[in-house]
Protein backbone atom coordinates (compact mmCIF):
# COMPACT_ATOMS: atom_id res chain seq x y z
CA UNK A 1 0.00 0.00 0.00
CA UNK A 2 1.53 3.27 -1.17
CA UNK A 3 0.46 6.85 -1.68
CA UNK A 4 0.63 8.13 -5.28
CA UNK A 5 0.24 11.57 -6.83
CA UNK A 6 -2.82 11.46 -9.08
CA UNK A 7 -6.59 11.58 -9.35
CA UNK A 8 -8.87 8.55 -9.36
CA UNK A 9 -12.41 8.36 -10.69
CA UNK A 10 -14.76 5.44 -11.18
CA UNK A 11 -16.37 5.41 -14.62
CA UNK A 12 -18.90 2.65 -15.29
CA UNK A 13 -17.31 0.45 -12.63
CA UNK A 14 -13.77 1.01 -13.90
CA UNK A 15 -11.23 2.88 -11.80
CA UNK A 16 -9.32 5.34 -14.00
CA UNK A 17 -6.09 6.66 -12.50
CA UNK A 18 -5.07 10.03 -13.95
CA UNK A 19 -1.39 10.85 -13.48
CA UNK A 20 0.71 13.85 -14.36
CA UNK A 21 2.57 16.79 -12.91
CA UNK A 22 0.84 19.70 -11.21
CA UNK A 23 -1.10 21.71 -13.78
CA UNK A 24 -1.36 18.83 -16.28
CA UNK A 25 -5.15 18.74 -15.99
CA UNK A 26 -5.86 15.79 -13.68
CA UNK A 27 -8.64 17.50 -11.74
CA UNK A 28 -9.98 19.29 -14.82
CA UNK A 29 -10.29 16.02 -16.73
CA UNK A 30 -11.80 14.33 -13.67
CA UNK A 31 -14.49 17.04 -13.56
CA UNK A 32 -15.30 16.48 -17.25
CA UNK A 33 -15.47 12.71 -16.67
CA UNK A 34 -17.75 13.33 -13.69
CA UNK A 35 -19.99 15.36 -16.00
CA UNK A 36 -20.24 12.16 -18.08
CA UNK A 37 -21.20 9.95 -15.11
CA UNK A 38 -17.91 9.21 -13.36
CA UNK A 39 -17.69 9.44 -9.58
CA UNK A 40 -14.78 10.95 -7.66
CA UNK A 41 -12.67 8.59 -5.59
CA UNK A 42 -9.55 10.67 -4.84
CA UNK A 43 -7.94 13.90 -6.00
CA UNK A 44 -4.26 14.80 -5.70
CA UNK A 45 -3.33 11.78 -3.59
CA UNK A 46 -4.42 8.20 -4.16
CA UNK A 47 -3.64 5.25 -1.93
CA UNK A 48 -3.13 2.13 -4.06
CA UNK A 49 -3.15 -1.34 -2.60
CA UNK A 50 -2.82 -4.76 -4.21
CA UNK A 51 -5.71 -6.98 -3.21
CA UNK A 52 -7.02 -10.33 -4.40
CA UNK A 53 -9.39 -8.66 -6.90
CA UNK A 54 -6.71 -6.35 -8.28
CA UNK A 55 -5.44 -2.85 -7.59
CA UNK A 56 -7.76 -0.95 -5.25
CA UNK A 57 -7.52 2.81 -4.91
CA UNK A 58 -8.93 5.19 -2.34
CA UNK A 59 -8.42 8.67 -0.92
CA UNK A 60 -6.59 9.38 2.31
CA UNK A 61 -9.25 10.17 4.94
CA UNK A 62 -8.32 13.86 5.24
CA UNK A 63 -9.08 14.57 1.55
CA UNK A 64 -11.97 12.16 0.94
CA UNK A 65 -14.64 13.87 -1.18
CA UNK A 66 -12.48 16.92 -1.90
CA UNK A 67 -11.28 18.11 -5.30
CA UNK A 68 -9.24 21.15 -6.23
CA UNK A 69 -10.99 23.20 -8.88
CA UNK A 70 -8.39 25.58 -10.27
CA UNK A 71 -9.74 29.13 -10.23
CA UNK A 72 -12.47 28.28 -7.71
CA UNK A 73 -10.78 26.43 -4.84
CA UNK A 74 -11.21 23.17 -2.98
CA UNK A 75 -14.73 21.82 -3.19
CA UNK A 76 -16.56 18.99 -1.46
CA UNK A 77 -18.28 16.74 -4.01
CA UNK A 78 -20.01 13.35 -3.89
CA UNK A 79 -17.44 10.56 -3.81
CA UNK A 80 -17.14 6.84 -3.32
CA UNK A 81 -14.67 5.15 -0.99
CA UNK A 82 -12.84 2.79 -3.37
CA UNK A 83 -12.42 1.82 -7.01
CA UNK A 84 -10.79 -1.11 -8.74
CA UNK A 85 -8.14 0.50 -10.96
CA UNK A 86 -8.23 -0.95 -14.47
CA UNK A 87 -6.75 1.89 -16.55
CA UNK A 88 -3.89 4.34 -16.06
CA UNK A 89 -3.87 7.58 -18.04
CA UNK A 90 -0.66 9.57 -18.13
CA UNK A 91 -1.38 13.20 -18.96
CA UNK A 92 1.22 14.68 -21.30
CA UNK A 93 1.72 17.72 -23.52
CA UNK A 94 -0.29 17.66 -26.75
CA UNK A 95 2.81 17.12 -28.90
CA UNK A 96 3.76 14.04 -26.84
CA UNK A 97 0.56 12.14 -27.72
CA UNK A 98 1.32 9.51 -30.35
CA UNK A 99 -1.11 9.45 -33.25
CA UNK A 100 -1.02 5.64 -33.39
CA UNK A 101 0.51 4.38 -30.16
CA UNK A 102 1.68 0.85 -29.62
CA UNK A 103 -0.12 -0.92 -26.76
CA UNK A 104 1.42 0.09 -23.44
CA UNK A 105 1.17 -1.05 -19.86
CA UNK A 106 2.58 -0.11 -16.48
CA UNK A 107 3.23 -2.15 -13.36
CA UNK A 108 1.94 -0.65 -10.11
CA UNK A 109 2.15 -2.53 -6.82
CA UNK A 110 3.15 -5.62 -8.79
CA UNK A 111 0.10 -5.56 -11.09
CA UNK A 112 0.24 -4.82 -14.83
CA UNK A 113 -2.35 -2.31 -16.07
CA UNK A 114 -3.10 -0.82 -19.48
CA UNK A 115 -1.61 2.64 -19.99
CA UNK A 116 -2.64 5.40 -22.37
CA UNK A 117 -1.07 8.82 -22.84
CA UNK A 118 -3.42 11.72 -23.48
CA UNK A 119 -3.50 15.49 -23.39
CA UNK A 120 -6.01 16.37 -20.66
CA UNK A 121 -7.20 19.55 -22.32
CA UNK A 122 -8.18 17.96 -25.65
CA UNK A 123 -11.95 18.26 -25.95
CA UNK A 124 -12.19 14.57 -26.79
CA UNK A 125 -10.10 13.35 -23.82
CA UNK A 126 -13.15 12.10 -21.83
CA UNK A 127 -14.48 10.21 -24.86
CA UNK A 128 -11.04 8.67 -25.50
CA UNK A 129 -11.00 7.38 -21.92
CA UNK A 130 -14.50 5.95 -22.36
CA UNK A 131 -13.36 4.15 -25.52
CA UNK A 132 -10.32 2.76 -23.69
CA UNK A 133 -12.42 1.33 -20.85
CA UNK A 134 -15.26 0.02 -23.03
CA UNK A 135 -12.96 -1.53 -25.67
CA UNK A 136 -9.74 -2.41 -23.82
CA UNK A 137 -8.98 -5.28 -26.18
CA UNK A 138 -8.71 -2.78 -29.04
CA UNK A 139 -6.01 -0.60 -27.50
CA UNK A 140 -3.39 -0.50 -30.22
CA UNK A 141 -5.42 -2.76 -32.56
CA UNK A 142 -4.50 -2.35 -36.22
CA UNK A 143 -1.70 0.12 -35.52
CA UNK A 144 0.78 -1.72 -37.70
CA UNK A 145 -1.63 -1.75 -40.67
CA UNK A 146 -2.06 2.03 -40.44
CA UNK A 147 1.67 2.58 -40.08
CA UNK A 148 2.31 0.51 -43.24
CA UNK A 149 -0.33 2.12 -45.40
Amino acid sequence: MNNYHGTLVDLAGVGVLLRGPSGSGKSDLALRLMDRGAVLVADDQVVLEKRSRGLMGYAPDRIYGLIEVRGIGVMSLPAIKTALVKLVVDLVDADAVDRLPDPASITIEGLELPLVRLHAFDLSAPQKIELAIHYPDQLGLGVEDYKKG
